[in-house]
Order: structure tokens, then sequence, then C-alpha cells
């Protein structure tokens, strides 16, 4: 399992919905694997066999979850690209509830600020392109995705086998009823989308209600600072700079932000940046629009924005909003 899940599969929930076609009944408990999942969460975590097999014979068989894990990967089934986070997150109007929701919740976003060392602007950026602020949070029941994907044949399967013993585990601790919970096709769930193994080890009461509460604004203000922090941010630093270059497509060197170059080598091939990046190397970062294509040059910072997610779009649209409201 990686140190950090959230890179596996968090992705903005306004960018993807479900389907036209409804979990359906299944009998999950005549597979031999989820029998040996039982027995496993009994002997291992001493639930009883009851109370397993009772919730799991509820389970339901979610084909779009499936769909998306199975076969090729197709772009786009598990995350979007930079046409449809421009669309859903960089509107006019998301913007506006951007920074609304920075006036309201300054109290909050400051103290994570100071305490953590990492500016209130890009926490605010996560929450927005996560949830947009609680207004999409998921319409998949989390019990229905996390056992369709943990038994049935899928790229990931081993990941969500172990999601799903966390689920049962994060479902015992908080009181949560499993029969309820919705979230993402992948069991994400609240407003900065944790899957059950990342919740356990990340959620935590900011707002000091005395709970810890996945769908709270406050304490996933304090889980985002503490996400930036323990990943190494630096406050200081830049995060990314946007880039010139000849023409409307660049195809010249590979792209993305895993992808370093020398500032040396960038200049060869006529990439510049606009403003001052005082770095010997830097992540060419490329946004594909309809009629053109936006260079940036990466720092170390932005790294840790894709940390949460594997998207260069991902962290681009979070750099975008925090530049929106600073």
């Amino acid at each position: 399992m990686k140190k950090f899940l959230f890179t596996l599969l968090i992705l903005p929930l306004l960018l993807l919905a479900h389907d036209d076609r409804p979990p359906i009944e299944h009998n999950f408990l005549a597979k031999k694997n989820v029998q040996k999942f039982v027995n496993s969460m009994v002997k291992k975590h001493h639930f009883q066999r009851s109370t397993i097999t009772k919730i799991l014979k509820d389970a339901k068989l979610d084909r779009d979850t499936l769909n998306r894990y199975t076969g090729k990967y197709k772009v786009g089934s598990t995350n979007g690209p930079w046409q449809r986070y421009k669309a859903h997150v960089l509107d006019k109007s998301s913007l506006a509830k951007a920074k609304k929701f920075k006036k309201e919740y300054y109290k909050t976003l400051k103290r994570a600020s100071r305490e953590y060392s990492v500016p209130l602007e890009y926490i605010v950026g996560f929450i927005a392109v996560e949830s947009k602020f609680n207004e999409f949070v998921g319409d998949y029941r989390i019990l229905d995705s996390l056992t369709t994907l943990a038994f049935y044949p899928n790229r990931m399967q081993k990941f969500f086998r172990s999601e799903l013993e966390h689920f049962f585990l994060m479902c015992q601790e908080e009181g949560f009823n499993p029969y309820k919970l919705e979230g993402s096709f992948a069991g994400a769930m609240g407003s900065v989308q944790q899957v059950p193994s990342v919740y356990r080890k990340f959620g935590m009461d900011y707002d000091r209600d005395g709970k810890r509460d996945p769908w709270s604004l406050k304490d996933s203000i304090g889980i985002i600072a503490r996400f930036m922090h323990k990943n190494g941010w630096n406050q200081r630093g830049l995060v990314a700079v946007q880039a010139t270059y000849k023409g409307k497509r660049f195809t010249k060197l590979k792209v993305g932000h895993r992808k370093k170059y020398s500032i040396k080598t960038l200049k060869k091939y006529g990439i510049r940046a606009k403003s001052n990046f005082n770095q010997s190397k830097a992540s060419l970062l490329r946004l594909r629009d309809k009629n053109h294509d936006e260079l940036w040059l990466g720092a170390k910072n932005f790294r840790v924005l894709t940390r949460y997610n594997n998207s260069t779009s991902y962290g681009m649209a979070i750099h975008k909003i925090a530049q929106f409201v600073k």
C-alpha cells in the first residue's frame, strides 16, 4: 500500500456522476473470495460473523463502478481532462463560491495556515476542486462500490479489497451506518474525498466539536493543511509559473508533473518563464485547451498538490483557484 493513498484515485466528484445503470441485487456471499474475507474479518478484527454477513448480504453489484476499472484504461473514466476542470471548477460561478468560502471560513483557514505553515488559498483550492465546498460529495453507496470492486476482477482489486476492510473498521470506530454512507465510485467520501484507509489515517476533529466528520468543512480545512505540511510544502517556495513558446500546440518534449528538465534545456526548445523562476529544474506542465496548449513550469510545491491526485490538470486547477482568491 502506498504511503499516500490519495494519489491513487481521489478525484473531484463534480466531474463524474453515476450513469443510467443503477446497482442491482447480487448474492456476493456465494463467492469464495467473499467467504474468505468474512473469515478474515472475524479472525483478524474479531467482528461478529452475523454482522459482516448481514451487511454484505445487502450489498449490490455496481456495474458502473466496475466498468471504470476493467478493460483498457479510458481517459476521463477515473479523472478528467483540463477542459472539464476548466468548465466545472474555474467557471465564474465556482470562483465566486471560492471567494465566498474564504471569507466565511477565514478564521479557521487562517488558523490552519499558521499551524501547518501552508497558504490558506491552496486549502480553498483543494476543497473547491474536490467537492465544490460540499455541493458534490457523491451519490454512489460506498458499500456497493467497494464490495463490487473488492470481489470482481479489476486493475485495482487488491487495493479495493483492503479499502473494504478499512470501511468496516471505520464504520465500527466512528459509529457510521454502513448502509447509508455515500461517496464516489471509488468509495471516497466527504468534503475532500477520502477513501476509508485515508480517512482512518488523516481524519481529524479540527473544529473541536468532539467528532471527526468527513463532511465537515472545518475538519477538512485541517486535513488538507496537515496533508500539505506532511508532504513537504515550502511556505516560501514557488508552485508554478506560466511559460511562453512558439506556436499553438507543444509537442517537442514529454510533459507531466513527474517529468523534470533543466531550465537550460527548456530554453533550447524555446520555452521561457513569463516571470521569475529561481530554480535550476522544472516540471513541464501542459494544459490542452480547445485551440491551444498552455505551458507552465512546475516547482517542488506543485508536486505536493499532485500527491493528493496524480494529475497535472488537478494540480493546476487548485493553483489557479488559489491565485484567484489570494
